[in-house]
């Protein structure tokens, strides 16, 4: 492989997996810098800390990483960094909907440090990873791509508007925590209400809730 540095963020509440991940980082890219988080609000702070940050290993189930809303969230606002997905479960389903919502490749908790090695080059070579024997869904279109679509469509304060409208608060609400005009909120939701094609904020709401079903939670799955 061409590339001899990378600066790569990991992303994992778990020691012992963040420290395979760094081992199998360095046989790949011997060159790179490689910083580590243990939750999600942490991984934001280190991407605005380090914009050169090319990839970046996303625990599925750390704290502050609601389903699949951290994945989201980090495509919609830093669309140039590569995400790869890890995780505990290796369902098939839950793999498909990473690579729809615009992860670069997913990585089983149970991978060993050549295949994590693997992903590592093939996701740096432009291409995504998938688990052996795992292939990607040939639905056409995906619930998953679909709202991958629209949440493209939205910029970052549209996004964390909405985030706010799927958590409950009102428009003076979310005004009063992004330190804006409550107009501007209301322009912001129609937006939001335009580019996702739905009549009102709790259609928008639902679409959003989406991201966070997953079959498991942060209790039975680490």
């Amino acid at each position: 492989m061409s590339i001899e540095f990378v600066k790569l963020a990991i992303a994992d509440d778990h020691p012992l997996f963040r420290a395979a991940l760094i081992q199998a980082a360095k046989k790949s890219l011997p060159l790179s810098e490689i910083i580590e988080a243990e939750s999600f609000d942490s991984i934001i702070d280190v991407i605005q800390e380090n914009p050169d940050i090319e990839l970046i290993f996303l625990d599925l189930n750390m704290p502050g990483n609601d389903g699949f809303t951290g994945l989201a969230t980090i495509r919609n606002a830093y669309p140039d960094i590569q995400v790869v997905m890890v995780s505990a479960t290796e369902e098939a389903n839950i793999i498909n909907r990473a690579i729809d919502l615009g992860a670069s490749g997913y990585i089983p908790k149970s991978a060993s440090l050549d295949e994590i090695s693997d992903a590592i080059d093939f996701v740096l070579d432009g291409e995504t990873w998938l688990p052996p024997g795992i292939n990607l869904s040939t639905e056409t279109p995906s619930e998953e791509k679909e709202i991958a679509e629209k949440l493209s469509k939205l910029t970052p304060a549209q996004y964390r508007v909405l985030q706010m409208i799927a958590d409950g608060l009102l428009n003076k609400q979310i005004a009063y925590e992004m330190n804006i005009q409550e107009p501007t909120v209301k322009n912001h939701v129609s937006a939001i209400l335009q580019k996702f094609e739905v009549n009102n904020r709790t259609q928008a709401s639902t679409l959003f809730q989406k991201l966070k079903q997953t079959p498991f939670n942060h209790s039975t799955i680490q």
